[in-house]
């Protein structure tokens, strides 16, 4: 294949034609690819956004194409992370990418969000990429090499301005494939979630703000922000504030951040089009969306909110795709610790590759060819973990196995919302307690300056002090927080570990998990978290079992009634709690049990609730809260699992 390139300086100099290597063997439309290098596109307000165009190569009359628009803040050159197959590790740049569509006959082009790399303006994270994406795609739809008809595609933040211009009815939108993003409600899931703050955005920041040009420009802003002892900054969270935090060297990183962690309440600022797609399904194109996500990425929950609210909206057709895997890794067999066995990745198993997959989705909604069926995808495929024979692989993971199946709807109607309660022996059953509540309850102290460590779950960007996937629940080297222990989380005393007894069938779980907790405290705020636990018994492997997370979520006690108005509580005084989880499909096997643990901490994945009622995202004080979860009959505290009839 050839790239003849040109570059949009007054002269439009033609650089020399270049060999590029094809990432498949299919039949091509085109032997060689037209690159206009950073043409600089306005916007409404004068800012200019740079931008890549790949065009199929034509002779003669000038040729309308198929659009595919990525919009990107991690550099529209740079190498994309989960551009990967199988076979092929070594992840693929964009422009190899690029050339694999332009040669099926599409035209492909890549822009870099506002504030980042060539684009101008300042980068304000999330909240500028629906102006922008509208205006993005009311200029392609105008060009003479674009045939009016835009195709979207993209990971994480790229999939979170593909919901962005969505919110706002871009024109020229026929198909949507959203990977791994695409807030639904990002104060409900990526930025804060059951009123706590996700910190994987300060994470993500401190990475972020070494590429932008305030930084890059200066070399000792550079090595300073490069040589930050981070678990040092996290150890002292408590004291952050504007101008004395990790992110004080690239204000406009710091700013957002705060801004983001310091609005707890659910106003019109989490309204806005970047941030809440639910909000604007009934505006969103009349445009075919796929959602991809999985059991281990942030963004399970808003793939199925999306999916469901899209529909119920008119629009589609649409696909839900959930795998097992972490955010983006879709060619991997394991998340964490944990392997899944060779069915797991999507390559050979949905489609060849990931390239396949969306050339397929293309193909039929951008070009409108039609398959064997009209339905080029099923309408849901879930990956149901569970099966393996919980022993160590070659590699050293636990065998957990699981197997893909396609489904016709989700929620899955015949999912059977299961309470299971929690009882004061610490067991976990289908029958109500018996016990009054005042005599049945459970107590602990959490302290904000001790923490629950996170281990594994639904986490990404959250290196180096946290890591996502399936792990057991077991402190060790390498976890952050864990004060050099290695015993199971279920020893700490800021736990209450709740059990099933040990099955006598196989139980399926598939769908959304949620708690409701009766519960006190002798602070006016405090923090409940929950966690589900696919528990092995112990083999020669795993002497002590394997406690694989599942799942898990938080409560912020102040919005127990409502987000919009946070209400703290009176000391001593019993109120009931939701805790909501992120979807799941698992099969506990006979012999295992179903745990749920209880407490009020999961760092680093959350901010640590002070418990002084204090303003959200300020430094200040801390005080241990002593937390009681009642377990009797009049307060019957319990977890909704939904369970698939055998």
């Amino acid at each position: 294949m050839l790239f003849r390139t040109t570059h949009t300086a007054a002269d439009h100099t033609v650089a020399d034609v270049v060999p590029v290597v094809s990432p498949t063997s299919a039949s091509m439309a085109s032997d060689a690819i037209t690159v206009m290098r950073s043409v600089m596109v306005s916007m409404r307000d004068g800012i200019q956004l740079a931008t890549d165009i790949y065009l199929p190569e034509t002779t003669g009359q000038t040729q309308g194409f198929p659009v595919i628009l990525e919009r990107t803040p991690y550099g529209k050159t740079q190498p994309s992370r989960s551009e990967r197959t199988l076979t092929e590790q070594q992840a693929m740049d964009r422009a190899t990418i690029a050339a694999f569509f332009v040669r099926h006959g599409y035209a492909v082009v890549y822009q870099d969000c506002r504030g980042r790399y060539e684009s101008e303006g300042v980068f304000v994270k999330y909240t500028s990429d629906g102006e922008d994406g509208y205006d993005t795609c009311a200029w392609i739809v105008a060009q003479p090499w674009s045939n009016g008809r835009i195709g979207t595609k993209g990971l994480s933040y790229a999939a979170h301005t593909q919901a962005a211009l969505g919110s706002m009815n871009a024109p020229g939108v026929v198909a949507m494939f959203l990977d791994s993003g695409g807030f639904s409600n990002a104060y409900q899931g990526g930025i804060r979630q059951g009123g706590a703050f996700e910190l994987k955005q300060v994470t993500w920041a401190i990475k972020r703000a070494m590429e932008s040009p305030g930084i890059l420009g200066d070399k000792e802003k550079y090595e300073a922000l490069a040589s930050l002892d981070i678990e040092a900054w996290f150890h002292r969270i408590a004291q952050w504030q504007p101008g004395a935090s990790p992110l004080s060297l690239a204000p406009e990183y710091e700013d957002y951040l705060f801004d983001q962690w310091q609005r707890g309440r659910f106003d019109d600022y989490w309204r806005q089009p970047g941030l809440y797609a639910e909000g604007y399904y009934a505006q969103f194109p009349a445009a075919a969306t796929v959602h991809m996500s999985s059991w281990y990425d942030p963004y399970s929950r808003t793939a199925c909110t999306n999916y469901a609210g899209l529909i119920a909206a008119g629009k589609g057709p649409a696909c839900l795709i959930l795998g097992p895997w972490t955010h983006g890794n879709r060619s991997q067999t394991y998340a964490g610790d944990v392997d899944f066995g060779p069915a797991a990745t999507l390559d050979n198993n949905l489609a060849p590759d990931f390239l396949s997959l969306r050339l397929q989705w293309f193909e039929r909604y951008l070009k409108n060819k039609l398959s064997d069926s009209d339905d080029v995808m099923p309408k849901v495929c879930i990956f149901v973990m569970g099966g393996g024979s919980g022993r160590k692989n070659a590699e050293g993971r636990m065998e957990h196995g699981g197997n893909w199946r396609v489904e016709s709807e989700w929620p899955l109607q015949r999912a059977h919302q299961t309470a299971y309660y929690l009882h004061q022996d610490g067991s976990l059953s289908a029958s109500m307690p018996q016990q009054a509540q005042t005599q049945a309850q459970l107590a602990y102290d959490y302290d904000p300056q001790q923490p629950v460590p996170t281990i594994g779950g639904a986490v990404t960007s959250g290196e180096p002090l946290m890591a996502g996937g399936a792990y057991d629940q077991r402190s060790g080297p390498g976890i952050f927080f864990c004060n050099g222990s290695s015993a199971p989380l279920r020893e700490r005393d800021d736990i209450l570990v709740f059990q099933s007894a040990p099955l006598s069938a196989d139980v399926e779980i598939t769908g959304a998990v949620s708690a409701v907790l009766w519960i006190s405290s002798d602070c006016v705020d405090t923090d409940f978290t929950v966690k589900l636990i696919d528990v092995y018994p112990p083999n020669a492997d795993y002497p002590d079992g394997y406690e694989m997370i599942l799942t898990d979520g938080i409560r912020r006690a102040r919005y127990r009634d409502s987000w919009e108005q946070p209400e703290m509580m009176m000391p001593g005084t019993a109120y009931q709690v939701t805790v909501d989880a992120f979807p799941v499909s698992n099969v506990f096997k006979v012999g295992h049990k179903i745990r749920i643990d209880i407490s009020s901490s999961n760092f680093p994945k959350f901010d640590c609730n002070p418990n002084t009622g204090a303003a959200e995202g300020v430094s200040g004080p801390v005080k241990v809260a002593h937390n009681v979860v009642f377990c009797g009959n009049e307060r019957p505290s319990h977890v909704v699992l939904p369970i698939i009839p055998a």
